[in-house]
């Protein structure tokens, strides 16, 4: 196992912190599934952009995705079921 030392702006740090421990994650825990993913997908796992409207097009993109390939449930004990 390597060792990776990164020098951080002390403020995104501890925002990124709070951030993740809300997720239940540490930050060393987040950057090992991100360079996890880094590998996946060959290159970064997402499209770095600080635009409002390129961000909602992703969103909404996802969002459509996610519907047409989904399963509806009219109950849970149906949906436990399918599992």
């Amino acid at each position: 196992m390597g060792t990776l030392n990164v020098r951080i702006d002390k403020d995104i740090k501890d925002k990124a912190g709070k951030t993740l421990s809300a997720l239940g994650l540490d930050t060393s825990t987040a950057v090992r599934l991100f360079l996890h993913q880094v590998v996946t997908e060959r290159g970064l796992p997402f499209i770095p952009t600080r635009n409002p409207a390129t961000i909602r097009a992703q969103w909404d993109k996802a969002v459509s995705t996610a519907k047409r390939n989904s399963r509806r449930y009219t109950t849970a004990e149906e949906a436990l079921a399918d599992l």
